[in-house]
């Protein structure tokens, strides 16, 4: 019940919500075998990625930490709650960036909207998982067609 009397508010200071979340609010973080952190985004952050790809990998590099960030892309305009997308930046080029950011932090992307998802690297493996299974499947079935037809 809490959760929803949480009002949406904040910047984008990526660097000091973070900074505060790895440096401050992981307590008892060398009892835990891993953790994560949850990104729920709908803009870019407004420093540079290469500087926040570094701290995120050096952060992340000497604990089982992981970034997971969640991108929500809205409609032009402002859409029904207020919430206004960022000015700086495309959905795309936002997109581009997170993943960048993710994949220095060994974490993973979902990207969605009012339309869906858009990419997720959740759902990017399980489709692959999919594949493998059906190309396994399919040698295997040649294989015993193979040794039906020798019999």
């Amino acid at each position: 019940r809490w959760v929803l009397s949480l009002e949406c508010k904040g910047s984008r200071n990526f660097m000091s919500a973070l900074r505060r979340a790895v440096e401050v609010d992981f307590k008892d973080k060398d009892k835990h075998k891993s953790q994560g952190l949850y990104l729920l985004t709908t803009g870019i952050p407004d420093q540079e990625t290469d500087t926040i790809s570094a701290y995120v990998a050096e952060a992340c590099g000497g604990l089982d930490l992981q970034l997971h960030v969640c991108l929500f892309s809205v409609t032009q305009g402002t859409d029904s709650s207020g919430i206004i997308p960022a000015c700086y930046a495309t959905p795309r080029e936002t997109a581009s960036a997170f993943k960048e950011i993710v994949q220095a932090a060994s974490g993973r992307f979902h990207w969605f909207g009012e339309a869906g998802i858009f990419e997720s690297d959740d759902i990017t493996s399980i489709i692959s998982e999919m594949e493998k299974a059906k190309n396994y499947s399919q040698k295997c079935a040649f294989l015993v067609e193979s040794l039906k037809q020798r019999s």
